[in-house]
């Protein structure tokens, strides 16, 4: 078994894929030409979008949409990154809204958490110290 991908289901893929852009410098590495599906460049593992008409048809009983909740879906995706505090004020800018303060965790780490537009939370991280 080994990890391939995480989807998001969000109301505009493209402005979800813009707002990464803006936001955390991730750049798009496919968008159907339908609008409904696209991806970032992450590395190997694949962060993705899908519409939630794309959601709907997956999930025919239905699916909270992280946008819609007023509470923060229990889940999310992690950023590794030197630079946490100017990572998270240009989020900020961008258009998220903030979770976490970037804070220095028991651990060593340095970590905040915003929320991006499409309701998806982000945390912000230093690498774990080896």
């Amino acid at each position: 078994m080994k990890f391939g991908y995480t989807i998001a289901y969000v109301p505009d893929v493209a402005a979800s894929l813009a707002f990464f852009g803006r936001a955390f410098d991730l750049s798009t590495r496919f968008l159907h030409e339908s609008g409904t599906y696209g991806e970032l460049e992450t590395g190997e593992t694949v962060l993705a979008f899908a519409s939630e008409d794309l959601a709907a048809m997956n999930f025919p009983a239905g699916h909270i949409s992280a946008h819609s909740s007023k509470l923060p879906l229990g889940m999310e995706i992690a950023l590794v990154t030197d630079t946490v505090e100017a990572a998270h004020a240009k989020a900020l800018v961008a258009g998220a809204s903030e979770l976490a303060a970037p804070a220095q965790k028991p651990w060593g780490q340095i970590v905040s958490y915003v929320r991006c537009p499409a309701g998806i939370v982000v945390e912000l991280c230093t690498p774990v110290a080896s």
